[in-house]
């Protein structure tokens, strides 16, 4: 079967959600498909003839369009459009998608994002038509209502508030279209395939799950030069988004003071590309390291006392939580923060939602170190058995071929307008 798909950003090196999420699928579809990818090609980004990419699938590439803050308020006054529909508009990539599907027929269209959705129309009109996969991966209306709930209550974001109530009403609408012109919707999660059906009554939704590759995430302290303190906190994730920026400002200035006023020593890592302005405060404080970009967050993660997943904006499933899990360290999270994983409190990790209850979660596992390794292995096992991708990618290879050998396939469908 010939699939190709559709991605914001070059999959390899998968270094955030996205990525990470349409490299662990194409890498394990490689070996049942003949796979291709186009794909936008960040500022100082290349392909490398050795990356594993290369092995997996043919890509073509086209650079990223430039969108500026202005660019973002004219459309939000102008338009009707959520913002996530405008963020990769490029005529350059609408040419090369048309003439890649008029000169090769493709039984699958991949489409991994809401940000890709724009180009489903074109995928719709081609002749003969491939069948169209939405892959959404976060249900993003819930994601900004969340945002703006969080936000409503603190004045100092209240401009924060208004763009998410914007962005929440517009992407109701949007993302509801997009759903309908789609032959299968995948969710990343049961609570937002629960979303999405309340967007479109009835929606066909399969839910695939976001996934780990367990022999590249491992238990163990990993050969490096890096050295951080025992009794060290870490949190990883890009650091210009939303509900990154959130849960690390919550931790630093809520929970964090409750855990050092009972273990004096404890540090707190942040660890991610590109921190965003609203975190400069954290610097002038010796226990909380920003790093920025790293090569590799696994000795991060492998040499953490304990791993915290904070957050209380978000959709989807958090691919942070499953990275320190299957590398057995020992998590403390609020249920938004593990929302879309069936665990349960005090087998896999510590759920808790309050900033003193966090507190408490991290200082007992701080002081008790035979719970922190009953959790990691409980976690690890966990992983094991549900996420890792060798089990997750042959439920993307059923839908597949469920589509392609219905009668809907060939048929042209309206896209979105």
């Amino acid at each position: 079967m010939k699939v190709l798909f559709l991605t914001p950003q070059v999959p390899y090196p998968p270094q955030q959600g996205a990525a990470l999420r349409n490299w662990g699928l194409i890498s394990g579809l490689a070996a049942r498909h003949d796979m291709a990818i186009l794909s936008f090609l960040s500022p100082g980004q290349s392909l490398e003839p050795a990356d594993p990419l290369q092995s997996a699938a043919r890509i073509e590439t086209v650079p990223l369009p430039a969108r500026t803050l202005r660019d973002r308020l004219r459309s939000m006054l102008t338009t009707r459009q959520p913002d996530m529909a405008l963020r990769l508009v490029s005529e350059s990539y609408a040419r090369r998608l048309a003439d890649w599907l008029a000169r090769e027929p493709f039984d699958v269209v991949h489409i991994g994002g809401i940000e890709m959705a724009p180009y489903l129309g074109i995928v719709n009109s081609a002749q003969p038509r491939p069948v169209t996969v939405f892959d959404d991966l976060n249900c993003e209306y819930l994601l900004q209502r969340r945002a703006f709930l969080t936000d409503l209550g603190t004045p100092a974001r209240w401009a924060g508030a208004a763009y998410s109530f914007v962005q929440w009403r517009r992407l109701y609408r949007y993302e509801a279209q997009v759903c309908r012109h789609a032959d299968r919707v995948l969710a990343v999660s049961d609570a937002d395939a629960a979303a999405l059906r309340d967007l479109v009554p009835g929606l066909d939704v399969t839910v695939v799950p976001n996934g780990v590759d367990t022999q590249a995430y491992v238990p163990g302290i990993f050969d490096t030069e890096l050295q951080i303190p025992k009794d060290a906190l870490v949190f990883t994730g890009t650091m210009d988004f939303r509900p990154n920026v959130d849960a690390v400002l919550w931790f630093a200035q809520k929970v964090l003071p409750l855990v050092r006023a009972q273990v004096p020593e404890v540090s707190f890592f942040v660890v991610g590309q590109r921190p965003h302005r609203r975190l400069d405060c954290l610097r002038r404080d010796p226990a909380v390291k920003l790093t920025g970009w790293v090569e590799d967050v696994h000795p991060y993660i492998a040499q953490a006392a304990v791993y915290v997943a904070p957050l209380r904006i978000g959709g989807g499933t958090r691919l942070k939580l499953l990275e320190a899990m299957a590398m057995g360290k020992p998590v403390v999270a609020t249920r938004l923060g593990a929302e879309g994983y069936p665990v349960t409190d005090e087998r896999e990790l510590l759920l808790a939602d309050t900033p003193a209850d966090f507190a408490a979660a991290v200082v007992r596992l701080l002081r008790e170190t035979e719970r922190q390794a009953a959790l990691g292995q409980a976690a690890r096992a966990f992983v094991e058995e549900y996420y890792d991708w060798r089990i997750i990618v042959p439920r993307v290879d059923e839908v597949y071929r469920s589509i392609t050998e219905s009668p809907i396939a060939g048929e042209t469908i309206k896209s979105p307008g």
